[in-house]
Order: C-alpha cells, then structure tokens, then sequence
C-alpha cells in the first residue's frame, strides 16, 4: 500500500491534475506512440534495470518491461495516484511481473547509485521544478555507461500555448512551457550540465491541422490549473477583466493564422539521450 506522499502545492496541483486525467490519458494514440518511440530509439536488452520517472498509465515501462523480460526490473515512478492505479491495472491484465510501480516524487526519491541501465523520462520534464537538479539526481542512479533519454517539444509546438505566450506577454505574464527545453541547443546543454559526457538528439516533426473551435478551447484558463515550472500561476497576477481580454485576443490571434484547412498545430519532438561516463 503506498504512503501519502508529501508533496509542496506546486506539486499537489500536477498530482491532482494528472489523477483526474488519468481515466482517459490512454485516449487516441499519440501519447503511446511517442512513448514507445522514446524507447525504440534506445539499445535496450533482456536482463536489464529500467527507471521510469514520471511514469503515468506506465507507457514507457510496460513497453521496456517486454523487452528486458523476467530477467530484467522496470520501476515506474509518479506523483499522481491515479496514474499508478492505471498503470497497475494495465500489468495485472498484461501478466507482467517484471514492472513495479511506486508512487514517489521523482526530484526527492532516494534510490541506489549506479543501479539502472537505462531512465526514461516521457513527456514530463518541464514539469519538475528544477530540471538541472533533478537530471543531476537522476545521473546518479545510472550504471556507468547507462544512458538517460526524456521527451522534450519545441519551443514553437502546441499553437494554443504559443499564441498564449505571445498574448499574455502583452499583460507582464510570462508563461515557460516548453522554453526551457525548447531547442536543440538547450538541450544538449542541460544534459552536459548534468554531467553526461556523450548527448544525442533525435528531432522528428510531427503535428496535425485542428479546427478553429477546438484550439480556442485550449485556453490557458483563470490561473486555478498548474504550469510547468512555475508557482504559483502567473495567471494569478491578472485581474478577471485582463484575463477576459486576454481571452479575445488569443481568439483573434487565432482567428487570423485560421486557413483552409484549419490551424497547423506543430508538435516537434526532440528525443534527447545522454550518457553516463563509463
């Protein structure tokens, strides 16, 4: 049975946002695709140790769970309980028994170094509050040699959060999402910084075109909901009266970049890997 994790509000927001996601998260195919492609890219082998962090419904882990077999160990690791619930059910019905999943913050847990072959981090980086911190921490649980490898999306993807940023920044708020993994560049230098002597980035393009409707619905909101990086909201600054014209402006921004076809919503993917000096 998992203990009531302590975690700062910061933290409880994400956990609580993730919790009530989590019923439906599996939806649609994108998210497994990309989660499985973070592990395909990557030399993965029977017998070896995997650490998932910020595992989810247990994407990644299941996947790399197949691969290493009942010689190898997956730990999935998330702050949503919800998610690990997900995550639990998809094993019990799959019959695996090399995958565990723990509820645990991933900038705190304590761990043995020098223990895993390979971490994975998919699609929640941005999330954590100190990313050179937490990939520091995570370089120790590596076997020498052993390799890290996290999602990360251009600093031009999800045209709902980039439209926002360029509104809201009419207002004094400045909202990170992606920006600080949003190149190649910052990448590979966070991961030097983190100590890994050996980066590769894999970039893949990706996207589709969505309706007018469905991208103004991606309104950032009132400042209740979490973003990555920073607390609290910097939506909490703005006064209701801001914040209902900042919502007619992002739908006439959006309104103006509208084409035939609908709105291009750029989803590039930066597949970054560092590896530990052997």
């Amino acid at each position: 049975m998992d203990y009531q994790l302590k975690l700062n509000d910061y933290k409880r927001q994400i956990a609580d946002l993730y919790s009530r996601r989590s019923s439906n998260y599996d939806d649609g195919d994108w998210h497994p695709r990309i989660a499985h492609r973070l592990v395909e890219y990557t030399q993965i082998s029977s017998g070896q140790r995997i650490l998932d962090i910020a595992t989810g419904t247990g994407m990644v882990a299941i996947k790399a769970a197949q691969i290493v077999g009942n010689e190898g160990q997956v730990i999935g690791i998330d702050i949503s309980s919800g998610m690990i619930e997900q995550a639990r059910q998809k094993i019990k019905s799959l019959g695996l028994y090399n995958v565990e999943f723990q509820l645990a913050d991933a900038e705190t847990i304590d761990l043995p170094k020098n223990n895993f072959d390979f971490i994975f981090c998919s699609s929640a980086l941005i999330w954590m509050s100190d990313l050179l911190g937490a990939l520091r921490l995570w370089h120790q649980f590596l076997k020498p040699g052993g390799i890290l490898g996290f999602h990360a999306f251009a600093d031009t993807a999800f045209v709902a959060g980039t439209v926002a940023q360029k509104v809201l920044k009419k207002y004094g708020v400045s909202l990170l999402f992606s920006e600080p993994t949003g190149t190649i560049e910052k990448c590979h230098d966070l991961l030097l910084q983190s100590g890994f002597v050996q980066v590769d980035i894999k970039v893949e393009q990706d996207g589709s075109y969505i309706n007018l409707e469905k991208a103004k619905s991606m309104w950032v909101g009132s400042g209740s909901s979490p973003t990555p990086g920073q607390y609290p909201n910097p939506l909490l600054k703005l006064t209701s009266e801001q914040l209902s014209q900042a919502r007619l402006e992002f739908d006439a921004e959006l309104e103006s970049i509208e084409t035939n076809q609908g709105i291009w919503n750029d989803i590039t993917i930066f597949y970054a890997f560092g590896r530990k000096a052997t």
